[in-house]
């Protein structure tokens, strides 16, 4: 009894701690306030706002493909093409299919519940983090884009970039391992996650020693390997080169960033290799000049990790010693992550509507990151493009993306 008493006390007194923190932290009540007057205005937008057909149909016929015994990547196809995403994404919609029967105001409400799940864990990274003003994080409920990308379009971005929020919420409790799953389950359901890939590294090699990243790296593969197992045993050449496709070229007409590019040149590998080569040499100034700051560089740090790897094989220390090196600064993991894959956007070929998702929730935050005065006027224009409009006008959405970079390296 006095054990089951003592037990109820600390429960109790873990729930006080939790109400006074919540109630010194404006932000935690103001977030849930946030989530419950967004699940209305999901509900209303599922009501009475059409649902738009663009990828929905061909989504279902791949998926039913897949049910039916297919296993060729190459024969898995749909009203808009071909199957060009990992196969966590048949995974997820056959599961769809079998809920919602294919039907489309089910899957909305499913994607809506989805939709404030992702907002949760997004309002959960901005409070930990404690960049923003409590009443900024209004800003990530202003999108009327985002909100018919999930709900009214039914997009695969959707469940990747809840996977990879998920991800990055564990990161932030020093989970290295499970975010590495999680992470690489986002990328079996599409494949631009890997934009926060390098940036992810280069956390892991600082929050833990070589023996800690292998295996965190080996837990990710094998969740590639599980998930794609079925298509690599009869098809592997089809499934890798249709799932992982790289060089994939998207459609000029559609690119939102580079529309201002003439076609000829848009299609061309020169213009591929040249954007490839600039998302490295940025990589590595971010890395080298903010990322790696504190160590004395990025030459510098990854020396210092990489020469005492022999030390690390030894069977003793690899499979029971403590794979964690240091505790990282919560607003440095977001930081980093975020603004590696903002460079990733910046200089990605082509992107279309619903990649708005990808960087959306990112956007505030960057925002504050940058020496923008409050009362500077440039501040509210990015707001008012990025939150409130319908679409970014194409003309000029690459340069400012890459004005906001810019003004956030100088930080």
């Amino acid at each position: 009894m006095p054990v089951q008493s003592m037990a109820k006390d600390k429960a109790i007194q873990r729930s006080e701690n939790l109400i006074h923190k919540a109630y010194k932290n404006p932000k935690v009540p103001f977030a849930f306030i946030l989530l419950f007057l967004d699940i209305l205005l999901v509900a209303l937008i599922i009501a009475y706002v059409p649902y738009t057909k663009i990828d929905w149909d061909a989504y279902m016929s791949q998926v039913s493909g897949f049910i039916e015994g297919e296993r060729d990547y190459t024969n898995l196809k749909g009203d808009t093409g071909p199957l060009v995403y990992p196969a966590g994404f048949l995974y997820i919609y056959s599961a769809i299919q079998f809920v919602t029967g294919g039907q489309v105001f089910t899957a909305q409400i499913l994607f809506g519940i989805l939709y404030i799940l992702n907002l949760g864990i997004i309002l959960f990274i901005y409070v930990k983090t404690d960049v923003l003003p409590w009443w900024a994080l209004s800003l990530l409920c202003l999108s009327k884009r985002v909100h018919s990308i999930f709900v009214l379009r039914l997009f695969n971005d959707c469940f990747a970039m809840t996977l990879l929020h998920a991800a990055l919420a564990s990161l932030l409790h020093q989970k290295w391992h499970l975010g590495l799953i999680i992470f690489s389950g986002a990328v079996s359901v599409k494949m631009n996650v890997l934009l926060y890939a390098p940036p992810l590294l280069l956390l892991m090699l600082k929050a833990m020693n070589i023996a800690g990243v292998i295996s965190a790296l080996a837990g990710a593969a094998l969740v590639q390997i599980l998930v794609g197992l079925p298509f690599m045993l009869s098809h592997p050449i089809a499934y890798i080169s249709r799932a992982f496709n790289l060089g994939r070229v998207f459609i000029h007409f559609w690119s939102v960033n580079f529309k201002f590019v003439p076609e000829p040149v848009f299609v061309s590998k020169e213009f591929a290799v040249s954007l490839l080569i600039a998302h490295l040499i940025l990589l590595t100034v971010f890395a080298h000049y903010r990322w790696c700051k504190h160590e004395g560089g990025l030459l510098y740090f990854l020396h210092s990790r990489l020469i005492p790897v022999s030390s690390c094989f030894s069977f003793k220390q690899f499979f029971i010693g403590n794979s964690t090196f240091m505790l990282l600064n919560k607003e440095h993991i977001v930081t980093t992550m975020f603004v590696g894959n903002f460079i990733g956007i910046v200089c990605a070929r082509s992107l279309h509507y619903q990649f708005y998702s990808w960087y959306f929730y990112s956007l505030p935050y960057l925002l504050w990151r940058t020496p923008f005065p409050m009362c500077s006027p440039q501040r509210p224009i990015h707001l008012s493009c990025f939150f409130v409009s319908t679409y970014l006008y194409c003309g000029v959405s690459g340069l400012r993306r890459l004005n906001i970079l810019i003004r956030t390296i100088n930080h």
